[in-house]
């Protein structure tokens, strides 16, 4: 604007700081198996008719491999019913997610956990559902919670199918490098409690494959449902556990392991693992709930592998790979300005101050290790990370390192006797 007067102007410009935002944490998504005959719920003020039930008085039930949106339980009894036989596998873990600190997920219905072969190629809902879940960006952890008995076949062709849905979902969360995997391990095992038994391959005659972004939880739970005997119907965790990740993020942080924590909801376990079985399946990542004072607690935090995962060997807790989630997340969702920017020096200080600002905030929140920032983390972003062929080649080059928190998961004391002063 012209200056012609004499005087104080105040003008408004463009901040050069664009803020990087810490991305979501605690959002699930969950695929599981609604029969189309679920019954759903009246709408309010129906039936007109008590004795001539319409289908309009009811809520019409959500679509196949459609994801929805549920951010409460009666948001998931309109779209997919109350628990019920033709849903009590997806309704519970549901229900379980919220009761545990859960606020927000993504559900798609499956009306079978089988590959349909009767098109060329063959069509596998699971993996329908789950490439539904690429697009939704929000959604950080996954699980697939399903019944010991998927199809109709022998107990062998049962399990291949569980490892398949297991192989799925491990698959799903790494490719798109921004989620986490909750599995669930065998319901029942025959023998000893090995991680061999308890996350099997499809072959049933070696452990499945490690993996840095999943998970394994064992043993199934009991929440209060029995059978038609009055013998317990055991749930698979996964629902409850993706409600305590939600539930820590929240009030603690996503840098904190989900462990150590109860699950609400849960009455009892059906194996009681005791610390000498538990020292058999924590290097293996088999991350045990265990029963301490009445208490149903989670008592791991490893991903799939724990020792074994040596490459990388980094990222053999939960806490850690989460944590890397979201960072590469938060910082590539709050640089997308930088593209198509003149890469020049004012660029490159532009990028350090703005990572700076943001890895210094988590490291405030107790996210990174160190004293003071400059111990915790270093961006460099200049002309040594960005020499003349870099920037010819269209491309601007930023080096982070942070120094993470990881879980003190051997509490160690040692204890002496002691003579007193002067001895």
């Amino acid at each position: 604007m012209p200056f012609q007067s004499p005087g104080v102007y105040v003008l408004e410009v463009p901040s050069a700081a664009a803020p990087i935002a810490g991305v979501g944490t605690s959002t699930a998504g969950f695929v599981g198996l609604v029969t189309n005959e679920v019954v759903m719920p009246f709408k309010p003020g129906r039936p007109l008719d008590p004795n001539h039930i319409v289908p309009e008085d009811r809520y019409p039930i959500a679509p196949a491999t459609e994801p929805q949106l549920i951010t409460n339980w009666e948001e998931f009894k309109k779209s997919f019913g109350n628990v019920q036989e033709a849903n009590r596998v997806l309704a519970n873990a549901v229900y379980g997610f919220f009761n545990n600190g859960g606020t927000r997920c993504w559900v798609t219905r499956v009306t079978s956990l089988m590959e349909d072969t009767t098109h060329t190629p063959a069509v596998d809902p699971v993996a329908d559902a789950l490439a539904g879940f690429e697009a939704i960006d929000e959604i950080a952890i996954v699980a697939v919670p399903t019944s010991t008995r998927i199809g109709t076949g022998e107990p062998a062709a049962n399990l291949a199918r569980r490892v398949a849905v297991r192989e799925l979902v491990l698959s799903h969360c790494e490719r798109m490098e921004d989620r986490f995997a909750i599995v669930d391990g065998e319901e029942t095992v025959d023998g000893d409690l090995t991680p061999q038994e308890i996350y099997p391959n499809a072959a049933g005659n070696a452990r499945g494959r490690n993996s840095n972004y999943g998970a394994v939880y064992f043993p199934w739970i009991d929440i209060g449902e029995k059978n038609a005997n009055g013998d317990i119907r055991y749930m698979p965790p996964s629902g409850h556990i993706a409600g305590i990740y939600a539930r820590v993020d929240a009030n603690r942080g996503v840098h904190k392991a989900p462990a150590n924590e109860p699950i609400r909801g849960a009455l009892g376990l059906k194996y009681r693992i005791s610390r000498s079985q538990q020292d058999g399946l924590n290097p293996g990542g088999i991350n045990a709930i265990r029963q301490f004072n009445g208490n149903i607690t989670v008592w791991g935090a490893r991903t799939i592998g724990g020792d074994a995962n040596i490459t990388p060997q980094d990222f053999r807790f939960v806490s850690v790979r989460r944590l890397f989630n979201f960072l590469r997340e938060s910082i590539d969702e709050g640089t997308q300005w930088v593209v198509f920017e003149p890469n020049t020096p004012n660029l490159w200080a532009k990028i350090t101050r703005n990572v700076t600002a943001f890895l210094t905030n988590v490291w405030r929140a107790g996210a990174l290790f160190g004293t003071t920032p400059q111990e915790a983390f270093y961006v460099k972003c200049d002309a040594e990370t960005n020499p003349p062929e870099v920037r010819d080649a269209g491309q601007v080059v930023t080096e982070i390192g942070v120094a993470v928190v990881k879980p003190a998961e051997f509490v160690i004391f040692r204890i002496s006797q002691w003579a007193g002063p002067g001895s």
